[in-house]
């Protein structure tokens, strides 16, 4: 894989034609049991992001913050809460958001971009990669998360730069949102939003509306302003995605109904048999376009988490940390008071200098790869240059995973105890950087 990054110096032509490239999508899943094989809810995301950016594996501890003080995300600054709660993010590196992520009470959170007849308001706001991290260090549970996010996309809007690049790119959000209990979809518009309630099978998002007329929870406001607006007359059952997709959408969301398409069929196939490798087999599926590689952009990084039913079974969450999750390996993160830092897969930072920082932004880019981003890209180089020798380690790594998986089934099975699971990511981390030297 070519690296265009530079640092500290202009976007080559290249680069700034790449980088200009719109994204096609991302994917997002969820199965609750009888949809899953065992009694676990299993979560899953793609995050399709512009090639060459870094998607980073952070974890923030459990922290408590002094009365008044405020927080500073990706643009905007808002106010603090008193406590936050244990979160592991996997997040382009360059912001303070998440693309996808879990905290310490079993609560996953992936969000979606998308386009509706509610114009994307210009100026700076908070992302939605800001509302998957807010909602996850401020929520205990699916519900407590979603009301959260709503309440700060109220309070605050959605808006700003989405990637990495001068070139103006925002958009509106869906969310899924799951705990060991039960799923949301949280779709939005602007400041408006509905959500919907799902409890048992399958279920996938992708770039566009879903939410029809089964809704469970919506904005206080959201029929006046479709009725004022002349979306909607008033009379009848009032469907959302019929009143808010635009009239018009743009081609990405066209692209993307064959995705959730897709997405839906394999879910479907697997319904009742769900698992955390099944899961890990759909977003490595390169025929349904989930696992992409299209242009200027490719599947930067992928998340599945198992979250057991059983509250005394801790919860698993795998991370790529690295593009492609067809060449990469899942590696199993679990919430520990004594777990060691994994750095490794966390990128350089670069303070006020940082292009992202600095007015007007983005004028430069800087080298955000972390040491198992660089070591991946050694590993896939060699697959083009020397593919048998390439092959041969990706088998072993790919065989460890599947023993680590097996593992993860007897402790969630009880046949095998979980003593010291808090160093699995660490150790899974340093054994791929150790394959791939």
């Amino acid at each position: 894989m070519k690296n265009y990054i530079t640092t500290g110096r202009p976007l080559s032509p290249l680069n700034k034609k790449r980088m200009a490239e719109v994204p096609m999508s991302c994917d997002c899943f969820v199965s609750l049991p009888p949809g899953s094989r065992d009694d676990h809810v299993i979560f899953g995301k793609n995050a399709d992001r512009p090639r060459d950016e870094v998607q980073e594996v952070a974890h923030y501890p459990a922290e408590s913050h002094p009365p008044g003080s405020m927080l500073e995300c990706t643009y905007i600054q808002i106010p603090q809460v008193e406590q936050t709660r244990a979160v592991v993010l996997s997040k382009p590196a360059w912001m303070w958001g998440a693309e996808m992520g879990a905290n310490d009470q079993g609560v996953c959170i992936g969000n979606e971009a998308i386009w509706t007849r509610e114009p994307v308001v210009p100026g700076e706001a908070l992302l939605g990669m800001d509302f998957v991290r807010l909602g996850l260090e401020r929520g205990d549970s699916a519900w407590s998360a979603l009301t959260v996010i709503t309440s700060l996309l109220e309070q605050h809007g959605q808006g700003g730069q989405c990637k990495e690049d001068p070139v103006p790119f925002s958009y509106h959000n869906t969310f899924l949102l799951v705990d060991r209990n039960e799923a949301w979809v949280l779709e939005t518009a602007g400041r408006l939003w509905v959500a919907q309630k799902v409890t048992k099978g399958v279920k996938n998002i992708s770039n566009q509306l879903t939410i029809g007329t089964e809704v469970t929870a919506e904005h206080p406001e959201l029929r006046g302003v479709a009725q004022a607006r002349g979306w909607w007359d008033g009379e009848g059952e009032f469907n959302f995605a019929q009143v808010f997709s635009p009239e018009n959408p743009p081609a990405r969301m066209e692209l993307a109904k064959q995705r959730y398409k897709g997405g839906t069929e394999l879910l479907q196939q697997h319904d009742g048999s769900v698992t955390a490798a099944v899961m890990m087999s759909i977003l490595r599926d390169k025929p349904s376009g989930i696992c992409m590689d299209s242009g200027g952009f490719c599947t930067t990084g992928s998340m599945v988490s198992v979250l057991p039913r059983d509250t005394s079974m801790p919860c698993i969450h795998f991370f790529t940390g690295t593009p492609d999750p067809s060449r990469s390996v899942f590696k199993p993160f679990i919430f520990s008071d004594f777990s060691t830092p994994v750095l490794r897969v966390v990128s350089p930072q670069f303070g006020p200098d940082d292009p992202v920082r600095k007015q007007p932004r983005f004028q430069s880019q800087v080298d955000r790869r972390h040491d198992l981003y660089k070591a991946h890209q050694v590993a896939l180089s060699t697959m083009e240059t020397n593919p048998d020798e390439a092959s041969a380690v990706f088998e072993i790594l790919r065989e460890l995973e599947s023993q680590c998986l097996s593992e993860i089934s007897a402790i969630l099975s009880g046949e095998i105890s979980g003593e010291e699971l808090g160093d699995l990511f660490f150790d899974s981390v340093d054994t791929e950087i150790k394959f791939y030297q």
